[in-house]
């Protein structure tokens, strides 16, 4: 994009800067006014997200709040109204709606003030109200003791001053943006495909390993355990009971966490298959660490499984040099000696465990896995030495798959920059795109 600056500034508000000529601020108060609609409960359940603006709750899959059961008291909101999660607002979460529908009785609404109207454009503002220099405002105008309890001032988002260059100029900003930033997410869409596919890839890898084996040719029988289906001739099948020491569940209750402790606690969150987040895991005092390995300590090469939740079935390794002990919704194992730990932790991630248990888990909204339920889990098991090869390769061929997944995120980090900037850029005045024509536009009045 190669886009100057305007011609002449002006100094605008104090943390607006410089803005072009002509351009001028309206307090938020005077264009929109915070209302309370309720009693729809008959409407279509909204959210405002960080990244999307205003969406369809049922649209997402990756949203699990749960809406009350009485949504009696939950807010319409119209096309055009200006949706504000308060507690998020200085996260982003604040835009422009273009659905009807309800949101949370703990979100603001904004309709538009008749006299309003005719100087404002709803898109432009959606942009607009969403860039890193309002973001910042809202942090400004956000009051509470912790930043996760932080809630918008309502009246100081009404004195918010916002920034309106002409109703025509509006429109094109927003045209320009919409046009730009779809090119931007189609870049983004396409990087994400690419990260879903690497994921599949990865289980496939997995799944194939520790049930298959490493060799193409080696003749085959059936297993007789419908989720594994057929192993090489020469590999047992074994309940997983009989391939570890120990079993032990975690305590079930929360432990008290410090941020300055010593010891990491470990909770499903931390878990990924082969990976503890151990640098982001909540820490415990010695006291409370002393208590949870009371029953078992933790020691290098212990399977740590998550065993709750969204994140149920994911298993990993305990690394070296590291004293740790189980927070919630984990369980440990220890591998018997006959075993390798390394191969016992990626056949636990494997489709065939993940198929065994899912159709025993406990509990619809928030499955979880039984003790009594993993120790009966069958596991294709070959010889030692083939199970040390067969993790060794496993690990390798993921490094490759992780070092491809990287690369795709740091293509979308860089692109979902460039999208900020850009959007920024445009609405506070930094570029002039009041010569942008839409291609099709473009291409017409050339040919003309």
């Amino acid at each position: 994009m190669h886009y100057g600056p305007y011609p002449v500034y002006v100094i605008g508000t104090e943390w607006q800067g410089e803005i072009p000529v002509g351009w001028q601020s309206l307090a938020l108060g005077r264009m929109f006014r915070r209302v309370k609609r309720t009693g729809y409960a008959e409407e279509e359940l909204l959210s405002v997200y960080r990244d999307h603006g205003v969406v369809l709750k049922a649209s997402r899959d990756d949203n699990f709040n749960s809406a009350s059961e009485d949504l009696s008291q939950y807010q319409l909101v119209r096309r055009d109204d200006l949706a504000v999660n308060k507690m998020k607002a200085w996260q982003g979460s604040i835009a422009v709606s273009g659905h009807q529908g309800i949101v949370s009785p703990a979100y603001f609404v904004y309709e538009q003030l008749p006299q309003a109207a005719k100087r404002i454009c709803s898109r432009y503002l959606h942009y607009l109200l969403r860039s890193p220099l309002y973001i910042a405002q809202y942090l400004r105008r956000s009051k509470g003791i912790r930043v996760n309890q932080w809630d918008l001032d309502p009246d100081g988002l009404k004195q918010l001053e916002v920034l309106l260059p002409s109703v025509s100029e509006q429109r094109r900003i927003a045209a320009f943006l919409d046009y730009e930033t779809a090119k931007i997410d189609a870049l983004i869409e396409k990087q994400q495909q690419l990260i879903d596919l690497l994921k599949e890839k990865r289980q496939a890898v997995i799944s194939h390993a520790v049930t298959k084996g490493l060799n193409p040719e080696a003749p085959m029988r059936d297993s007789g355990v419908e989720w594994l289906g057929e192993v090489p001739v020469h590999w047992d099948v074994s309940r997983l009971k009989f391939l570890v020491s120990h079993v032990v569940d975690c305590h079930h209750s929360t432990p008290k966490y410090d941020p300055d402790a010593a010891f990491p606690a470990l909770r499903t969150a931390d878990v990924s298959p082969g990976c503890l987040d151990l640098e982001g895991a909540n820490r415990v005092h010695a006291d409370e660490y002393q208590a949870r390995i009371a029953r078992l300590k933790p020691e290098e090469g212990d399977i740590i499984y998550s065993r709750e939740g969204e994140r149920w079935g994911m298993a990993a390794l305990i690394p070296k040099n590291v004293d740790l002990c189980l927070a919630q919704r984990v369980m440990l194992f220890r591998a018997i000696p006959e075993v390798d730990s390394r191969f016992l932790m990626w056949a636990l991630n494997s489709n065939g465990v993940y198929n065994q248990l899912a159709c025993d888990i406990v509990g619809a909204t928030s499955p979880h896995v039984n003790i009594g339920d993993i120790r009966e889990v069958w596991l294709a098991v070959p010889p030692i030495a083939e199970q040390n090869a067969i993790a060794l390769h496993v690990q390798k061929a993921l490094q490759a798959l992780d070092r491809l997944d990287a690369a795709a995120s740091g293509v979308i980090a860089t692109l979902q920059e460039r999208r900020t900037a850009l959007i920024s850029a445009a609405v506070t005045g930094k570029i002039d795109v009041r010569g942008w024509r839409p291609p099709e536009a473009a291409s017409e009045a050339a040919s003309a």
